[in-house]
C-alpha cells in the first residue's frame, strides 16, 4: 500500500465499509438532486455529481478514472497546491523513496536479463510506466551506466506519464538543465547519464510503436494498483412465481433451478440531507448495487473460469481491471510477438512490482489515502489517492494469452525477491561507505532502516504485501530457465 504500508488491513475495512451498500436500480432511470446549495467537498465532486444526475450511477472504474486523471481536478493530473503526491510532505512514500537500493536492484535485474538473453548490442529500450518523480529510473540508470556494454546498447528511454507536473519533475531529475522539446508522440530531452541518449515522454504506451527487432525492458512499479477496477457481486435472482398466461388460462410457471448472477457495484451521490438536519452526509458519494445487469456485468465476469467458480457463491465480490489486462497483454506482445505474428527471437522483459494477493481474486480492496492516512476512497474526489489490489494471476493469464513467445514467473514476495537480488549485501556496502565518510549513526540508521523496511515480512510488512512478477521471453528448447530473483542465476 502506498501511504501506510502497515495499515492495509485496517484501510480495507475503513474505506470499503464505512456505509452500507444501498441497492439502487441501474435501469430505473433514478436521478439524484445536484442543487446549487449543496456543498461539495471538491470542484471535481460537484462536476461528477452533475454528470451522474444526467447519466445515472457510474462504474467504480469510471469514478476512479475521473478522480485520478481528470484534466479538471484529477489527483495526478491537476496537483498544484503543496507539491507532488510523494514523500513525507505528500500522501504516500514508495519503495524507491525509502531506499536507493531498491532502484539499484531493479537496474541490476534488467542487466541480468540482458546478459541472460545474449547481451544484445543494440536496439534496447528501457520503459517505465507510471514513473512517479523519476526516482526509480534515476537509480536504475545510475546503476546501468556501470555496465558499459549494456549502456551502449540502449537506444532510448521511455517514460509513460500522463501528469504534466510529474513529467516536469522527472525531466529535472533525469535531464537536469537540458532543453525539453515537443515531438510527435510527446516530449524528449537529453539524459544526463548517457551521452546522446534521449529520454522520451508520452501519455500512453500505445504511442510507442512495436518493433520485433527491439528489446524492450519494461518496469511497472506501483502502476497497476492505480488502474480502474470494476466491482461485481454475485446475487441470487428473485424467483418469478407469476403464472404463465395462455389462451386457455393461466398455468403454473415451471420451477427453474436458481442461478446466481453478477451485479455491478456503482457509484452515486449520497442523498442530500434534509434542510432541518444539522448533520450533513459524511461523504459525497456511495456504493450502490445495481438490481439489473450492466454491460460490464454481462461480459467481464465471463472472461475467466476463476470468476465463474465464484458465481455460485451468493455475496461473492470480485474486482476486474480491463485496463490492467490490456497493459499486461501489450507488454507480452512487445516481448514475444502476438498470436498472429510471433517474434522470431523474443527478447526484452517486464518487471511488475505492486501489491495484491498472490493467487486469489482481489475483493473489497478499494482504498483511499491522504496525508499518509487511510481514508474512504469516496472522500474528496481529486484530493485522495485511490488504489486497489492487483490481480497477479489475471495479469499472467492476459500476458500468456496475448503472446506465445513469453512466459511468466512469480509473483513472489518482495522481501524474497529483494533478498535474492542481494539487498543485504548492497546495504552493507553503503553502510561501510557511510561510516568511512563519517556520516555517523544517523546516516547508518537510515540505510539500515530503509532496506529492512522494504523486506519486512511481518503480517503487514512491505516485504510480504508487495509482490514481484516477471514476463520474459519463452525460447523453445530452453524450458526451465528462471530469471534472477525468481529462483534463477546468470553467468557473466
Amino acid at each position: 500500500m502506498r501511504a501506510n504500508h502497515r495499515g492495509i488491513a485496517t484501510a480495507v475495512s475503513r474505506c470499503t465499509h464505512q456505509r452500507p451498500i444501498v441497492r439502487a436500480s441501474f435501469a430505473s432511470g433514478s436521478r439524484w438532486s445536484s442543487s446549487e446549495s449543496r456543498q461539495w467537498s471538491t470542484p471535481l465532486a460537484k462536476s461528477l455529481a452533475e454528470a451522474i444526475t444526467t447519466t445515472g450511477p457510474v462504474s467504480v472504474a469510471a469514478y476512479m478514472r475521473q478522480c485520478l486523471t481528470s484534466p479538471d481536478g484529477g489527483y495526478y493530473t491537476s496537483r498544484n497546491d503543496d507539491g507532488d503526491q510523494f514523500g513525507k510532505k505528500g500522501d504516500f512514500i514508495t519503495s524507491p523513496e525509502i531506499s536507493q537500493v531498491f532502484g539499484e536492484l531493479v537496474g541490476v535485474w534488467v542487466v541480468a536479463e540482458w546478459i541472460a538473453q545474449g547481451k544484445k548490442s543494440s536496439g534496447v529500450q528501457i520503459m517505465e510506466v507510471g514513473p512517479g518523480r523519476g526516482t526509480l529510473m534515476d537509480d536504475m540508470l545510475r546503476t546501468i551506466r556501470n555496465f558499459k556494454p549494456m549502456a551502449d546498447s540502449v537506444e532510448a528511454i521511455y517514460m509513460i506519464e500522463a501528469s504534466p507536473s510529474l513529467r516536469d519533475a522527472q525531466k529535472k531529475l533525469l535531464c537536469g538543465d537540458a532543453a525539453m522539446e515537443e515531438i510527435d508522440i510527446g516530449f524528449q530531452s537529453k539524459c544526463k547519464y548517457f551521452e546522446n541518449l534521449k529520454i522520451i515522454w508520452c501519455e500512453d504506451i500505445r504511442f510507442i510503436s512495436k518493433d520485433a527487432t527491439k528489446s524492450p525492458f519494461i518496469i511497472a512499479h506501483e502502476f497497476f494498483d492505480a488502474l480502474p477496477i470494476h466491482v461485481f457481486q454475485s446475487v441470487e435472482p428473485t424467483p418469478n412465481t407469476s403464472p404463465i398466461l395462455t389462451p386457455t388460462g393461466p398455468i403454473p410457471r415451471p420451477k427453474a433451478p436458481p442461478s446466481s448472477q453478477w451485479r455491478e457495484l456503482l457509484i452515486s451521490p449520497t442523498p442530500e440531507h434534509s434542510p432541518s438536519s444539522t448533520t450533513p452526509p459524511l461523504l459525497d458519494f456511495q456504493l450502490t448495487l445495481s438490481t439489473a445487469p450492466t454491460p460490464h456485468s454481462q461480459y467481464l465476469p465471463l472472461t475467466s473460469p476463476r470468476y465463474a467458480a465464484l458465481a455460485k457463491t451468493p455475496g461473492a465480490i470480485i474486482e476486474i481491471s480491463p485496463e490492467s489486462l490490456s497493459y499486461a497483454a501489450d507488454f507480452a506482445t512487445r516481448i514475444g510477438g502476438s498470436t498472429d505474428a510471433r517474434s522470431a527471437l523474443p527478447s526484452g522483459a517486464a518487471l511488475i512490482l505492486d501489491y495484491g494477493p498472490s493467487a486469489t481474486i482481489p475483493t473489497n480492496s478499494l482504498r483511499g489515502v491522504r496525508a499518509h492516512k487511510p481514508v474512504s476512497p469516496l472522500a474528496a474526489p481529486g484530493k485522495v489517492d485511490i488504489s486497489a489490489d492487483v490481480d497477479f494471476v489475471a495479469l499472467a493469464e492476459a500476458a500468456i494469452k496475448a503472446s506465445p513467445g513469453v512466459e511468466v514467473h512469480g509473483p513472489v514476495k518482495q522481501g524474497v525477491w529483494l533478498g535474492a537480488m542481494g539487498i543485504r549485501e548492497r546495504a552493507e556496502v553503503l553502510v561501510r561507505k557511510a561510516r568511512g565518510k563519517g556520516e555517523g549513526e544517523e546516516g547508518v540508521g537510515r540505510i539500515e532502516g530503509g532496506w529492512k523496511r522494504l523486506v519486512d515480512r511481518g503480517p503487514t510488512g512491505m516485504g510480504r504485501i508487495y509482490k514481484a512478477m516477471a514476463i520474459v521471453p519463452h525460447v523453445a528448447g530452453k524450458d526451465g530457465r528462471r530469471p534472477v530473483g525468481f529462483g534463477g542465476d546468470v553467468g557473466v
